[in-house]
């Protein structure tokens, strides 16, 4: 039987002593008083009186502080215990210096949960092994003073004792050497002075500093200060306070306040060296001193005197240091360290040196278990410190330290090891690396280091190793080729790695012993074979006395068995390593021999747990205990081990108390396992009781694969996961690639998968110029390009790896951690900074359609959601939903309030006026309020009709206009625009009313100011004194001139009428009156124009039967009657704006208050100055003013508690925010919060829907996105879903309107669960856009729902939603009112559809806003073209865009499923806007298209597989032919041909196209690394080989207007290319011919109409997840579930056969031109003209041909797979055409029928991609009178240019 071990004993005397007595009760160190009693005498032995630093501006002790506290110190009734630590565990937080969770989100350990239950299955098969964990060892002897053998050392309770009696025993031997770089002596100090320098800090803090024991006190030192921080280190134990020894915080001052702030520490110990370094950073950088610490140089203390006893200690606390680490996430955290941890750490490794062989002491005299310990490791942290300086004071050992770049001097390392005759040696791998490799370069140089002394290891007994992993190859070199030629014949014996925790203090957990015991640990062992002596051959050394220089003599090798103490080093299979499994092809020295097979990997062992330690091997993920040969993390429980961290209870629970569980036999339920577990984060296994570790659990890349179901199932796949550590990784990549100066690797959890990637330092990737104060080095991107690759083919083919992405950059600049004085990568810190997008990467690589794999795809990928089959699905899932549609609440009469009179009497808003004039004349009609809040000089009915009267006359008599004319209004908001229109309107005259133009944004007003002149022929233009004065301006009036005369328009006359002659009849004295024809429908009166913010103009004809609509709907949705007036303020020439500006009043009979814009932009408060002061109940008001208000805190002073109706327009999905923004800001003004209402509303009808006098708050609904992609309505729980979808409703229908919810594409009504286009039939709707034929137009105004009322008309707006059924309490007695309420989702133009499932951009847009702090608000378009999504990106710096990129790509792959094609970016403010800030997305898009964008760098995110190899292959010639290598991948001429590889459902083989082989046609993307920042200037054309050309395209200045025509193969098809830079006057409109919409010119010009059916191109690259079972039925689950899953493609395009006959060829004509000198009163009752636009063709379309040959950069062909099976033109009027081109392009082909164009006058709910045709025409395109020309048909690859029409000109 052992005897019992030190700990044992120690641990008895422990848990047998008294506890210490508690602070308390007021036992301290001293008894308090002021500093002023004590005997100043104490401190005669200081060298200088000056050693305390106080900081300027602070107080000198800690009672000044008012932040500090007493009750902050640790007391001992805080401490009653450290093995459950509880310490100062006053804050519930998770970390104090941040970082990511070293564990999976998915499986945190956090919670502690037990594994689940195991299934019926599980127990068949019956009980699952679980390798439980080791008992631990004991140390078979009683540790003794090595000094004095009878002395036990068990019988000191702390360091501090034991340095005492160091002090008093061995006064005079050696306790440190310090020695500099060069290994010159720096310091040194015996046992004697280190005691009583200690006992002299201690001193001093009892007396001085007012400190309670246990309080903390900072130590900063340097690291050669090793003696001054022993010193401090000892005294505060000597001294009773807790030492916090602060490391790294030289220049990094913000760390240093984070850990004095933590640990409350108001003490710090110095030197007079570093203080002074520290004060000067301070300076430097203008920060000041952290508050509340006073500072002490305790190099200035002296010694304590030899005479003087201390007297009676007292008992130290629990505690003795704290040290702060970062663990490789980058936390900072702070383990605490008892003298009890302390202590048995130490006696462990006591253990550990005294049980080495005695034959290893060599020729040395000393004294038994005296060591001389050599280290260069950092001596105030981790191991360092217990080896360095704890060892040294527990043994009573002589430690010689060295700065760690000792080791970089030839030879100098071995000459400090022979000169101090070294017994134990510490070291770490790169350290002996760099010495052992400098050897094998020059022997000689480390034997004839010093003249007449050859290195001589003869001494040294042990070799500790600090690391993780093991190296067994340069175990062999280390031992036998610098050890034993350097006379040590024991240097196999020698070698031992420890297992260090650097996160947790340092303590060592494993290292090689010859204690015995491990028969104890209950596991497995080899069988031990009988030792059979045979005496070994000695080395012969040479008769010249050397010895082998490097190991070359010949040694005979020792036969005997392996032993147990030997290292033990398996060979294990790679592929087995990859399933967690340890698959063991052969241990010990056979596992060397076969090291160098295939699909092997060499591992080595570290030894048996340290005695007392039980150790097991759970799984992390679930914390069940491993199978025996399975890897997982290695969970440790000993007392050299803390208790846990400083301050964070959560993470001390979480990793120092886990729990393992296993299952027993026969029981489903898992059980805990004893005792609690410290979780290493170490990933390994156990062999024989031997630990093996393979890396840190973060080290470890996880990759999701699919593999065959074990149950044999045909077909069947089931998910599983592959293993890789990124040390394996990187041995590869160091070891293939050339070029890599170092590397690094990680996994990120995206999309719910881990994908790798991989980090590379290259030379390659610097930008450094190449002389001093030269230009910066250009990167070559081919040759990074196919570095990326080579890396990425290496870990596949080596390892199976799937690398996500390769990111490049220069060397030194990934993220690095400090370990042991050198800078090493931090693979945590990479993958934060890879997360927040701040790598310095300058180069990065995407493999994602190999290494992504989780893609869903739609019901119909090749088509879209509203296609038959994906429709077909849906209504299948909600077939026993509802259709739906609103109710209608018809109001035939309304009813005057006033006089009881109806309203439905009056045809026109002209003969209401009259009426109000005959029965009102004295009352106010209108007044206005000026920039101060005055009101001005009301005017009367009466008044108000003599002044349109007036105006009138003036129009008719001075003018000459006739009815039908067309005049524009450009006005201020005045009184004076009301007048102009009334008397428009009772001329006959059509009022076009318009903003005036701004002085600042010419470059857009102007062109749209001639485009309308020219287009509606206006005849005059009429405005006010105001905008007279502004148009007079000579910058406005020479822009204007000079862009007339470019497009060639007659610029009309402008006349005020803010002066007409002064008239006292009205206008029914003067024959004023409306004509019958005037009133018919169909006749326009009014002439709405809106401008989307790309300024696209959209107009709208307003007759009288819509104006007294429109009237009506308002009243009486709104319940508006004449007690309360109107306010007129925004936007009053368009919409609800105009409305309340100049009908409302008259429509209701009450006055009109007037506030200009231009007031209200100056001075918001007028605004609600005047609802307040009026009263007013209904009001209109944009979210961009009320944003612009809540700026400038207005409204909280004035009582709106009589505003009931705050109607916000929007246009589309409501904002979010907007209700809670302006009800947070109002409510101090009384604003009820009911009285925010949206409004929807629509170019077709201002009042869609509307939230007034609801009653209630906004309803919202999260969505769920998933569903939403599929077409389908799921409300889900914000909790249950974090990336839901937050929608508002948009209110209820208003009084006359129904709203019904359609499917697009077949005019069917969507069912309850589904979401649509949305219908509206509306008394309310405009009738037409004004001027346009086209069919889709008239179209748009023409719905008929295929299973409704055939009789009923609606007006299709475009946009998308749902309506949705709701029940809320309303009134004061609370009763429940069930509401149908509309949402908007968007514009079905501006959705795309990738993979068949739908997106919108704004959401798209909005997360990729959010994902990176230097992208601009509102700073992001993305959009698709050319079959491709594309991303742009407005940031604010320059550098490392391409580390931006992964965030993008991650942020859209994690929240929308799919993968973006190219993402560039842009310089802020680069972005085109419009005047209120708004995103213009057309003008971006036809930039983009036009290769006008000014992109700082491009990168392309897919590649195309096998083809892009070849491009690999071909990059050489194309540079010679001077073809770009991004240009020539095959994907620009041709399909690739890996749509071979997918197999699609059955349901879609009948629409899918397919080749001659049967095979589906999917064109791939084009791919390359990184796109230029700016496009090449030659064209598409020049990737065709040269012989193909019959001209050269010749190098020009990229602002050269050029023009080139190259044809290919002898006919055919001709190519237009124009300039780029050709100048444009108005981009985004289509120009005008020179001779004007209604010349005769143009009369007989015929153009097809474009194609109805066109939808989206479609691509194969987003995400899905399964619908949730809360709405679908279980069988629906089943089949959505049953999804497949392929790679990103691109659907196929139809060839131009299939095109229905409907598209082949339509032509229409412009009508009569109109005389406007006719005087014939017949004449004059005919409607007005309307404009023609067969001049202004629109662009939608490449020809088929075209793309059927070759698919053109930034170029999309229409695409509908049914496209063939529909003959009927589609009344769809979102169907998304694509822009063809690659740049400024018209295309020509032979034959007959033409291509469809389409006329300009496009409105609001057309997608984007339709916008950049027309910026096409105007950047040059179309020229002034040029038209291109196009046709459908032609040879393939036949290519001829051809002038556009006027050309010659």
């Amino acid at each position: 039987m052992h005897p019992p071990s030190h700990v044992s004993r120690f641990q008895e005397q422990q848990l047998g002593g008294m506890r210490h007595p508690s602070m308390g009760s007021n036992q301290g160190l001293r008894p308090p008083g002021p500093e002023g009693d004590y005997d100043p005498t104490r401190s005669s032995t200081m060298v200088s009186a000056d050693y305390r630093f106080n900081p300027p501006n602070q107080a000198n002790s800690y009672e000044d502080d008012p932040e500090s506290s007493r009750m902050s110190t640790m007391l001992d009734s805080q401490q009653n215990y450290f093995s459950d630590f509880a310490g100062q565990q006053m804050t519930d937080r998770d970390s104090y210096g941040g970082g990511p969770s070293r564990y999976s989100d998915a499986f945190s350990p956090s919670a502690n949960m037990a594994p689940p239950m195991l299934t019926d299955v599980g127990m068949s098969g019956g009980m699952i092994e679980s390798n439980l964990p080791l008992d631990p060892r004991h140390v078979p002897f009683e540790i003794f003073d090595p000094h004095d053998t009878k002395v036990p050392m068990a019988k000191f309770d702390s360091i501090g004792a034991i340095l005492k009696h160091r002090g008093k025993t061995n006064p005079r031997q050696p306790a440190y050497w310090v020695l500099d770089n060069k290994g010159k002596e720096l310091a040194s100090i015996t046992w004697e002075k280190l005691a009583a320098r200690a006992e002299k800090v201690a001193q001093v803090i009892k007396d001085k500093s007012n400190l309670y024991r246990g309080d903390r006190v900072a130590l900063v030192y340097r690291d050669v200060e090793i003696i001054d921080f022993a010193v401090a280190l000892l005294g505060c134990f000597l001294a009773g306070v807790v030492a916090v020894p602060m490391n790294g915080v030289d220049g990094d001052l913000a760390k240093l306040k984070l850990l004095l702030n933590t640990t409350q520490a108001h003490l710090a110990l110095t030197t007079e060296e570093n203080l002074k370094k520290l004060q000067r950073d301070i300076q430097t950088r203008g920060q000041k001193w952290p508050t509340g610490v006073e500072w002490w140089k305790t190099n200035e203390f002296g010694s304590h005197p030899k005479k003087r006893d201390a007297g009676q200690d007292l008992p130290a606390p629990d505690i003795a240091y704290i040290e702060f680490s970062r663990a490789p996430t980058g936390d900072l955290r702070g383990v605490v360290l008892s003298h009890r941890t302390i202590l048995h750490q130490m006696a462990c490794v006591q253990a550990i040196l005294s049980s080495v062989p005695a034959e290893r002491r060599g020729p040395r005299k000393s004294k038994s278990g005296v060591e001389t310990i050599v280290s260069y490791l950092d001596p105030r942290e981790g191991v360092g410190l217990i080896l360095g300086v704890l060892l040294g004071v527990y043994g009573g050992h002589t430690t010689v330290w060295m700065n760690s770049s000792t080791v970089d001097v030839e030879g100098l390392y071995a000459h400090l090891i022979t000169k101090y005759k070294t017994t134990v040696m510490v070291a770490d791998y790169p350290g002996l690396m760099k010495a052992v490799y400098n050897y094998q370069t020059e022997p000689m140089a480390t034997r004839n280091f010093k003249k007449n002394t050859e290195p001589n290891f003869s001494t040294l007994r042990i070799c500790l190793i600090d690391t993780l992993t093991i190296n067994c190859e340069f175990h062999e070199v280390l031992a036998d080729r610098w050890l034993r030629p350097l006379r040590n014949q024991w240097a196999r014996e020698l070698v031992a790695p420890m297992l260090c925790l650097p996160e947790h203090g340092g303590m060592i957990i494993s290292v090689r012993d010859w204690l015995g015991g491990e028969e104890r640990m209950g596991c497995p062992l080899s069988k031990h074979e009988p030792e059979e002596e045979e005496e070994t051959e000695e080395p012969e050394e040479p008769s010249n006395g050397y010895s082998s220089l490097i190991g070359g003599a010949k040694v005979k090798k020792d036969s005997k068995p392996k032993n147990r103490t030997e290292l033990s080093e398996i060979l294990v299979n790679k592929e087995a390593l990859k399933l967690n499994e340890v698959q063991i092809l052969a241990m010990g020295d056979e596992a060397a021999k076969r090291s160098n097979e295939p699909g092997t990997m060499r591992v080595g062992g570290f030894g048996f747990p340290i005695p007392d330690a039980t150790l097991a091997v759970v799984n992390p993920e679930t914390n069940l205990l491993v199978a025996p040969y399975t890897i997982g993390e290695i969970w440790v429980d000993s007392p050299s081990l803390s208790g846990g961290f400083w301050a964070l209870p959560k993470h001390t629970e979480t990793i120092f108390h886990a729990r393992p569980f296993r299952f027993a036999e026969g029981d489903p339920n898992p059980i805990l396992v004893e005792p609690e577990f410290l979780r290493t984060g170490l990933l390994g296994c156990v062999v024989e009781g031997k630990v093996f570790v393979l890396g840190l659990y973060e080290d470890r890349i996880r990759q999701r694969v699919e593999v065959p179901m074990m149950d044999g199932t045909m077909g069947a796949m089931t998910e599983d996961h592959r293993y890789f550590f990124v040390q394996h990784l990187v041995g590869s990549i160091m070891k293939k690639v050339l070029k890599i100066y170092d590397c690094s690797a990680f996994d990120s959890h995206i999309n719910g998968e881990y994908l790798p990637i991989v980090l590379l330092e290259s030379q390659l990737a610097s930008t450094s110029p190449t002389t001093a104060g030269g230009p910066p080095r250009q990167l070559d991107i081919p040759l990074l390009d196919s570095l990326s690759e080579r890396v990425m083919d290496v870990l596949y083919q080596d390892h199976g790896l799937r690398v996500y992405c390769v990111m490049l950059t220069e060397p030194n600049r990934l993220p690095r951690i400090i370990k042991n004085g050198r800078r090493e990568i931090g693979n945590m810190l990479c993958r934060k900074e890879f997360d927040n997008g701040q790598l310095a990467c300058v180069h990065i690589k995407f493999g994602v359609d190999r290494a992504v794999t989780n893609l869903p795809i739609g019901d119909d990928p090749g088509g879209s959601i509203w296609s038959p089959l994906a429709t077909s699905r849906r209504q299948q899932l909600l077939v026993m939903g509802d259709k739906q549609y609103s109710g209608v609440d018809y109001r035939e009469v309304v009813m005057d309030d006033r006089t009881s009179t109806s309203l439905n009497n009056f045809s026109n808003i002209h003969d209401l006026l009259q009426w109000r004039v005959s029965k009102q004349a004295e009352e106010l009609a209108y007044c206005t309020i000026d920039s101060r809040g005055k009101e001005g000089k009301g005017i009367n009915w009466k008044k108000f009709d003599q002044k349109v009267a007036a105006v009138a006359i003036y129009l008719k008599n001075k003018l000459k206009l006739l009815p039908g004319d067309h005049v524009l209004l450009m006005y201020t908001h005045s009184e004076d625009f009301v007048f102009a229109l009334h008397a428009c309107l009772c001329l006959g005259i059509v009022a076009i009313p318009m903003a005036p133009v701004d002085g600042g944004r010419l470059n857009e007003d102007a062109p749209a100011l001639l485009h309308i002149i020219a287009d509606f022929k206006i005849k005059v233009i009429l405005v006010n004194h105001d905008v007279d004065a502004i148009l007079k301006q000579k910058t406005v009036q020479t822009h204007l001139k000079t862009s007339a005369n470019v497009l060639r328009v007659n610029m009309p006359n402008a006349y005020s009428t803010s002066k007409p002659s002064k008239q006292n009849h009205g206008c029914r004295e003067l024959g004023f009156t409306m004509r019958p024809t005037w009133v018919q429908p169909g006749y326009p009166v009014v002439v709405w124009i809106y401008w989307t913010p790309d300024q696209r103009r959209i107009a709208v004809q307003l007759g009288h039967d819509t104006i007294m609509a429109l009237c009506k709907v308002q009243k009486e949705t709104c319940q508006m009657n004449s007690m309360r007036p109107i306010l007129g303020c925004v936007r009053s020439t368009i919409g609800l704006g105009f409305i309340h500006t100049c009908l409302m009043g008259i429509y209701l009979a009450s006055p009109t208050y007037m506030v200009s814009p231009v007031d209200f932009a100056a001075n918001p408060h007028i605004l609600f100055h005047t609802l307040s002061r009026y009263k007013i109940k209904d009001t209109y008001a944009t979210s961009n003013m009320l944003d612009h208000a809540m700026a400038f805190g207005a409204g909280k002073s004035n009582p709106l508690h009589e505003l009931k109706n705050l109607m916000i327009t929007t246009e589309g999905r409501p904002k979010v925010d907007v209700y809670q923004k302006v009800r947070v800001h109002f409510a101090q003004a009384r604003l009820d919060r009911t009285a925010i209402n949206t409004i929807y509303s629509h170019v077709l009808n201002p009042m869609v829907s509307s939230r007034s006098y609801m009653c209630v708050e906004p309803i919202e609904l999260w969505l769920d996105l998933h569903s939403l992609r599929r077409g389908l309505i799921v409300p889900v729980h914000p909790d249950s879903d974090p990336q839901a979808l937050l929608v508002q409703d948009s209110g209820m229908v208003p009084v006359s309107t129904q709203i019904c919810i359609v499917n697009p594409e077949t005019n069917r009504l969507c069912l309850v669960g589904e979401y649509g286009e949305i219908w509206v039939q509306s008394e309310a709707n405009v009738h037409s856009f004004y001027g346009s034929k086209d069919a889709l137009d008239a179209e748009r105004f023409n719905g008929r729902t295929m299973d409704g009322d055939p009789n009923v008309r609606y007006v299709r707006t475009g946009d998308l939603g749902f309506l949705h059924n709701v029940s809320r309490p309303i009134g004061p007695s609370g009763g429940v009112v069930d509401m149908q309420v509309l949402f908007v989702l968007g514009s079905i133009g501006e959705t795309f559809e990738v993979n068949g499932l739908c997106h919108f951009p704004v959401d798209i847009e909005q997360n990729v806003e959010r994902c990176h702090r230097n992208i601009v608000y509102g700073g992001c378009a993305v959009f698709q073209a050319g079959g491709l999504v594309v991303v742009l990106a407005e940031v604010d710096r320059k550098h490392f865009l391409a580390s931006i990129v992964p965030v993008i790509v991650n942020s859209i792959l994690n929240n929308h499923h799919f993968i973006v094609d190219i993402v560039a970016f842009v310089s802020k403010g680069d972005f085109p806007r419009s005047r209120l800030g708004e995103k213009q997305r057309g003008k971006i898009l036809a930039s983009w298209v036009t290769r006008r964008m000014r992109t700082m760098a491009q990168f392309a995110i897919r590649e195309s597989g096998e083809e892009e190899r070849a491009l690999a292959k071909r990059r050489g010639s194309l540079k010679q032919q001077g073809i770009p290598a991004h240009m020539s991948h095959p994907s620009y001429s041709s399909h690739g041909s890996r749509a071979s590889q997918i197999s699609f459902p059955a349901e879609l083989s009948d629409n899918m196209l397919v080749d001659a082989q049967g095979h589906p046609i999917l064109p791939q993307n084009e791919f390359h690394a990184e796109l230029p920042a700016t496009y090449p200037s030659h064209s598409f054309l020049s990737e065709l080989p040269a012989d193909a050309q019959e001209q050269t395209i010749e190098e020009e200045t990229p602002t050269a207007s050029r023009r080139t025509s190259t044809t290919v193969g002898g006919g055919g098809l001709r190519v237009h290319e124009l300039s780029a830079d050709t100048d444009s006057y108005g981009t985004g409109y289509s120009p005008v011919n020179a001779h004007g919409p209604f010349s005769e010119h143009n009369q007989q010009q015929s153009f097809p109409l474009d194609n109805p059916h066109l939808a989206s191109s479609h691509h194969l690259a987003t995400a899905a997840a399964n619908l949730p079972g809360s709405l679908l039925p279980p069988a629906a689950i089943a089949e959505m579930r049953g999804g497949f899953h392929e790679p990103h493609h691109t659907p196929a395009h139809p060839p131009p056969s299939q095109l229905p006959p409907s598209r082949q060829h339509a032509h229409f004509s412009g009508p009569s031109r109109v005389d406007g000198t006719m005087e014939d009163s017949a004449a004059l009752d005919h409607p007005p003209p309307l404009p023609s636009y067969a001049n202004k063709p629109y662009l939608s379309m490449l020809t088929e041909s075209a793309g059927r040959e070759g698919r053109l950069p930034n170029a999309s062909l229409p695409n509908s797979p049914n496209r063939a099976q529909r003959s009927q033109p589609s009344s769809r009027p979102g169907s998304r055409d694509r822009i063809g081109g690659v740049g400024p392009l018209a295309f020509e082909l032979p034959g007959n029928d033409a291509p469809q164009l389409r006329v300009a006058n496009r409105d609001s709910t057309y997608e984007a991609n339709d916008w950049p045709s027309e910026a096409l025409f105007s950047m040059g395109i179309g020229g002034q009178g040029q038209q291109p020309s196009l046709a459908s048909q032609g040879q393939a690859g036949q290519v001829h240019r051809k002038p556009a029409p006027g050309a010659a000109k």
